[in-house]
């Protein structure tokens, strides 16, 4: 038993800095499913009442997230970008004068999705939500793997709708407001799924573009953008408040 040191501060603070302590060495991973209440209860000798005061204190302060039925989870960082706007691939690509197409690879509704979807939406319990993987063409060449998550409560009739005729962008921009945005960029090799979708060798560089969307304080999407590092950049340009 790891029973927590006598001072002068109370035991759900205590209970609070040890969960804090477990995440920030890096033994409880982002994401990862924090040990149950009972055998936290069990592990530092205090009260389910005490340990129950902490655990919710730390995911109303964004540390965790807890998803009913399921359990609590690490929180993952929120990286904020000012760097890449929302944009329209399909106008960009006819922007330059090429021609654009895409192909509907998935379209589906996942009924219980993962516990890091789950936790990527924020969602408290376990809800459904809607999937798609669009391959986007220029000019017969793919340029572009897209899939996104959207949650149908904000967003319906996603799956009913055809991909190759409409723009997913725009379908989402008409169905729901866009108040927040959260960028994350990497570059890295191509899976064997990508690889084949993108008419790419295994290992060849792509630029992951991992974007998340809210409407108010609502999660709406959950988007993962691929594109082939040798056909793609990535850029803005935009005016600097300072002087």
């Amino acid at each position: 038993m790891n029973t927590l040191s006598d001072s002068a501060s109370p035991l759900y603070e205590k209970v609070k800095d040890f969960v804090l302590g477990n995440i920030g060495s890096g033994k409880w991973a982002r994401n990862s499913r924090l040990p149950s209440e009972n055998e936290l209860v069990s592990t530092l000798g205090v009260s389910r009442m005490t340990v129950h005061r902490a655990l919710r204190e730390l995911t109303s302060e964004g540390h965790l997230r807890r998803i009913q039925g399921v359990g609590t989870f690490v929180a993952p960082p929120r990286p904020q970008s000012t760097l890449i706007e929302i944009s329209n691939i399909i106008t960009e690509i006819k922007a330059r004068g090429s021609r654009h197409r895409a192909e509907v690879v998935v379209l589906e509704r996942i009924e219980k999705p993962e516990a890091e979807l789950l936790l990527a939406f924020e969602f408290e319990t376990v809800k459904p939500v809607d999937h798609s993987v669009v391959i986007h063409f220029e000019n017969d060449l793919p340029v572009q793997l897209e899939e996104r998550y959207v949650n149908p409560d904000l967003v319906s009739g996603y799956v009913d709708q055809d991909f190759t005729v409409i723009a997913t962008y725009d379908y989402l921009q008409n169905a729901t407001p866009l108040t927040e945005v959260e960028h994350l960029i990497s570059a890295l090799p191509a899976g064997a799924d990508q690889a084949r979708l993108l008419h790419i060798r295994p290992g060849d560089c792509c630029l992951i573009l991992h974007r998340k969307t809210w409407t108010g304080p609502v999660v709406a999407t959950v988007n993962t953008l691929t594109y082939v590092g040798s056909r793609y950049s990535l850029g803005s340009r935009y005016l600097h408040g300072g002087k």
